[in-house]
């Protein structure tokens, strides 16, 4: 099958994860990406650790598939440089601030003036407009912002931080490609290209749906994980074994919860949760914590009752199951050696061979190939 984005430009200016996430996913779907460095050091990500042989492995899982022209986008002769390419292009993702990418000569009416077809994606923290839209933050401030972090943020002597960069990738990555996708789809009907305004921090009220339902819409005080989706019921959380190892307890459902309650041995009037969720958490502690993991997980499996032993990344990637759908099947070539690609949500039927994943350019690799020569914008 021919890859869905075959054919399609894409010009990267972006930096650490959420925009190179999404410029990945396009890759792996088919797209060309160019990726835009600066000169003599390449953007940050490429100096972090850990490495391999001197490359950053976590640079090369998200920039693998890509071409890189290094290119100083302050100087006065950089937009003549990069015309010929913005003229061709699908899509352009950028991540500044707002505001520098105009000061750069490269802002969306600017571009549009050069490509009238273009889709511009631009991923901020708080979006282009509104009185934050300029401040500074991570994925942190992101989903405190948006009231996603106060649902389940651990004891306050130690509060507990998210186990994911839900803003960045959740807020950031997919609807930026979501709304590329949409873009393309529209242009092929209008012609016309789009500025897409992609705010991290708005992204992330989707992940707690149901608190907008209950916090905003209903008006009702969520408690620091006392909802029954962030621990405040026995039935859905998290509990320790007698090795250490943590369990994780979905069974919200009746039934799952019940047959749960019997691979335990959970007394009868200590199962109804709703009515006394502390003396039934408390219950069901005790008897997780008196057998190790090992003893629970074959109990818990035969029970299929949605409980199960927590992984770690490195048991997680080799998961029989994971395995048998090849999951990691893809590989990466790091300073020739092969090691697995990030697993993205991108269908197989819309990839390129799991062995053809490829490698991260070496900064300016591809400046000849585009034409760009850098002695001009230095």
């Amino acid at each position: 099958m021919t890859q869905p984005l075959k054919g399609i430009l894409v010009l990267d200016f972006s930096t650490l994860l959420p925009g190179p996430m999404a410029t990945l996913m396009l890759a792996e779907a088919g797209a060309e990406v160019i990726k835009f460095e600066r000169p003599g050091v390449g953007e940050d990500a490429r100096h972090t650790d850990p490495k391999i042989d001197g490359e950053s492995i976590g640079f090369a899982v998200l920039n693998h598939g890509k071409q890189s022209v290094a290119i100083d986008l302050k100087s006065k002769d950089a937009l003549d440089v990069l015309r010929p390419l913005l003229e061709k292009a699908d899509v352009l993702v950028e991540q500044f601030r707002p505001g520098v990418m105009d000061r750069l000569g490269l802002g969306y009416e600017a571009v549009r003036a050069i490509n009238p077809g273009i889709i511009y994606c631009s991923i901020t923290g708080y979006g282009q407009t509104g009185p934050k839209s300029t401040t500074a933050g991570h994925d942190l401030n992101y989903v405190g912002d948006a009231g996603v972090l106060s649902l389940s943020r651990g004891p306050d002597e130690q509060p507990t931080m998210p186990f994911g960069l839900l803003a960045d990738i959740g807020g950031g990555t997919y609807p930026a490609v979501v709304n590329i996708l949409l873009a393309l789809m529209a242009r092929q009907k209008s012609g016309k290209g789009v500025h897409l305004d992609i705010a991290m921090s708005e992204g992330a009220f989707a992940f707690a749906y149901w608190a907008h339902a209950e916090g905003v819409i209903a008006g009702r005080e969520i408690g620091n994980a006392a909802s029954r989706l962030t621990g405040g019921l026995a039935r859905y959380r998290l509990y320790s074994a007698a090795d250490g190892r943590q369990i994780a307890v979905g069974a919200l459902e009746e039934k799952f919860w019940q047959a749960f309650c019997d691979v335990i041995g959970q007394p009868q009037d200590l199962r109804d949760d709703w009515n006394d969720p502390v003396a039934c958490s408390a219950e069901v502690a005790r008897r997780l914590a008196s057998q190790p993991s090992t003893q629970w997980e074959p109990l818990l499996m035969a029970a299929d009752c949605c409980c199960s032993v927590v992984k770690t990344p490195a048991e997680a990637a080799t998961d029989p199951h994971f395995a048998a759908r090849g999951v990691f099947e893809r590989k990466l070539n790091i300073s020739g050696q092969d090691v697995p690609a990030l697993p993205l949500p991108i269908a197989p039927e819309f990839r390129s061979p799991a062995d053809s994943a490829g490698r991260a350019a070496a900064l300016g690799e591809d400046n000849a190939r585009f034409g760009v020569d850098l002695r001009k914008t230095e």
